[in-house]
C-alpha cells in the first residue's frame, strides 16, 4: 500500500527537522519553504535527503531529477515521490 501525499509530506518534514534542523528548533518548516535559499539543506544534505527518499519509499532518484523543482520545497518533494510512485517506480 502506497502512503498519502499527506503522509510522504509529513515523513519528508520528520526527516528534515531530525536531520538537517536539529540545529534550528525556531526554524518554521512550511510547505513551501525553499530550502536551498533558506539553508535548510545544503549539497551534503541533498544527498542525505536522496538517501531517504530511496530507502523511505522504495524509489530511484537519477541523477538529472535533482533539481529545485524536484526537490527544492517539502510540496515539491512530495508531488516528486507522488509521481515515482504513481508511475510504478517505487515500493
Amino acid at each position: 500500500m502506497s502512503a498519502t501525499p499527506a503522509e510522504i509530506a509529513d515523513q519528508v518534514r520528520a526527516f528534515l527537522r531530525d536531520n538537517l534542523l536539529y540545529m534550528r528548533p525556531d526554524y518554521l518548516l512550511q510547505d513551501h519553504s525553499k530550502l536551498l535559499e533558506e539553508r535548510v539543506i545544503d549539497s551534503m544534505g541533498v544527498m542525505e535527503l536522496i538517501g531517504f527518499l530511496e530507502q523511505q519509499f522504495g524509489i530511484g532518484v537519477r541523477d538529472e531529477e535533482v533539481t529545485e523543482v524536484n526537490l527544492g520545497t517539502v510540496a515539491a518533494i512530495t508531488a516528486y515521490v507522488v509521481r515515482k510512485l504513481d508511475a510504478g517506480q517505487g515500493a
